[in-house]
C-alpha cells in the first residue's frame, strides 16, 4: 500500500475526540486525509485532537454536533464543506453505551441508544451523501460485536448496533453504485475505561487470548477507506474470535 493512500481526501469522524474515534482520525491523517471531527460535549478532547493531526501536517477541525438532531447534523456538515470543499469518507463512530437489565430499561435509555446509534449514522450519512456522490465516497459505519450477539444487560444498545448493521446494508444497495458503505464492528476493546478483572475476563475467553486496541479498530476502517472499491455491504467483526465462542 502507498504510503499516504488518502492523500488529497477529507474524512469525517463522528465522535472522533476520544476512544476509538481519536485512533481513527489520527489514522486517517497518518494516512494522508485532512480530518473533521465531530464532538458534542467533549470540547477541549476534540481539540486536542484536531491539534494533534495539525501538527502531523494535515488540515483538521473540530465542529460541535448533535448527530440526534437534524439542524444540528445538517448544519455540521455545510460548515464541514466550506472549509474543506469535499467530502471522501464518512465514519459514523459517535454512539453511546450503557447498560440495565431488561425488565428495568427505561423508555429514556431505549431512546437514547436508537437515537444516537441509528438514527445519528442515517442522520449524518444523508446530509453528506451529495457531496459523497460527487467523488464515489465510502462510509463506514461502527457497529458492535452486540449487534450480531444479545447481551443481556445491553438489550437496548445490541437492537440499536443491530439496527445500524441492516442500516448499513440498506445503505449499500440504495447509494451505489456511487458510494461504497461497510460497517466494522467491534469486540471488547481495551480503553482503561473498565476493571482489570472485567477486561481479564474477556481476554481470557477470546480464542486470540487478549483484548483488542482502538488502534486495530481503527485498521479495519482504514481497510474499508483505502480497499477495494468492489466491496459494499459488508459488517467486519473485530473481536479477536470472540464472536465464535
Amino acid at each position: 500500500m502507498e504510503a499516504n493512500p488518502l492523500a488529497g481526501q477529507c474524512a469525517i469522524v463522528t465522535g472522533g475526540a476520544r476512544r476509538i474515534g481519536r485512533s481513527i482520525a489520527l489514522a486517517f491523517a497518518a494516512s494522508g486525509a485532512d480530518v473533521a471531527i465531530t464532538y458534542r460535549k467533549s470540547t477541549q478532547e476534540a481539540q486536542n485532537t484536531a491539534d494533534e493531526i495539525v501538527s502531523m501536517g494535515r488540515r483538521a477541525f473540530a465542529v460541535e454536533c448533535d448527530v440526534r438532531s437534524e439542524t444540528s447534523v445538517v448544519q455540521a456538515i455545510q460548515t464541514i464543506t466550506d472549509e474543506f470543499g469535499r467530502i471522501d469518507v464518512l465514519v459514523n463512530n459517535a454512539g453511546v453505551f450503557t447498560s440495565a437489565p431488561l425488565d428495568e430499561l427505561s423508555v429514556e435509555a431505549w431512546d437514547e441508544a436508537f437515537e444516537t446509534n441509528t438514527r445519528g449514522p442515517f442522520l449524518v450519512t444523508r446530509a453528506a451523501l451529495p457531496n459523497l456522490r460527487k467523488v464515489q465516497g465510502r462510509v463506514i459505519n461502527i457497529g458492535s460485536l452486540g449487534g450480531m450477539h444479545a447481551w443481556a444487560n445491553h438489550a437496548h444498545y445490541c437492537a440499536s448496533k443491530a439496527a445500524l448493521h441492516m442500516l448499513t446494508q440498506a445503505m449499500a444497495k440504495s447509494f451505489a453504485p456511487e458510494v461504497s458503505v461497510n460497517c466494522v464492528a467491534p469486540g471488547w476493546i481495551d480503553m482503561g475505561a473498565a476493571p482489570h478483572d472485567v477486561e481479564a475476563r474477556f481476554a481470557a475467553k477470546t480464542p486470540l487470548k487478549r483484548n483488542g486496541a482502538a488502534e486495530e479498530v481503527a485498521e479495519a476502517v482504514l481497510f474499508f477507506a483505502t480497499g477495494p472499491r468492489f466491496i459494499t455491504g459488508q459488517i467486519l467483526a473485530v473481536d479477536g474470535g470472540l464472536g465464535l465462542v
